[in-house]
């Protein structure tokens, strides 16, 4: 692979994941208490760049693993740390599906005028700083694993 294609994955990963850290963490902050219409606003659009930073994490991310860019794919496959990174991206997934789906009630309700119901509000702010905290693993775990940790053998 061309090092400028290698180089120009790794940027865009990259960037992604400060776009994706940053955005669900002032999601986070926004839905803190009972939030209005300015912290709801706020909420919605940290988290379109929460998901655009996630339509652009998970695809690099693929490419990078399936096109060796880096690495073989037996070195992240035998791996414990980039097994623990997977699993804490599925964690980020999992904890996703409930404000994902309030969200896009809100913002529906938003839309038509009316003031959705956001007692569930503090939740997801939590969930959201818990993402957060994960990403952060996720990078820790990247780090260490760049640098040969976790290898088996």
């Amino acid at each position: 692979m061309s090092p400028i294609v290698t180089w120009m994955l790794a940027f865009t990963h990259l960037l992604a994941l400060g776009l994706g850290l940053g955005s669900v963490w002032v999601r986070g902050r926004a839905l803190k208490g009972a939030p209005g219409r300015d912290a709801l606003k706020s909420a919605f659009m940290a988290d379109t760049w929460w998901g655009i930073a996630a339509l652009v994490w998970i695809p690099t991310g693929l490419a990078r693993l399936f096109m060796s860019s880096d690495k073989p794919l037996e070195y992240y496959l035998a791996n414990h740390l980039f097994w623990t990174k997977m699993a804490l991206l599925l964690a980020i997934l999992a904890l996703e599906v409930a404000p994902m789906l309030a969200l896009i009630r809100w913002r529906k309700a938003f839309g038509r005028g009316e003031t959705p119901d956001t007692a569930a509000a503090g939740r997801y702010a939590a969930i959201s700083e818990a993402q957060a905290w994960l990403v952060v693993f996720m990078v820790l775990a990247a780090t260490a694993m760049a640098r040969g940790f976790g290898a088996r053998g």
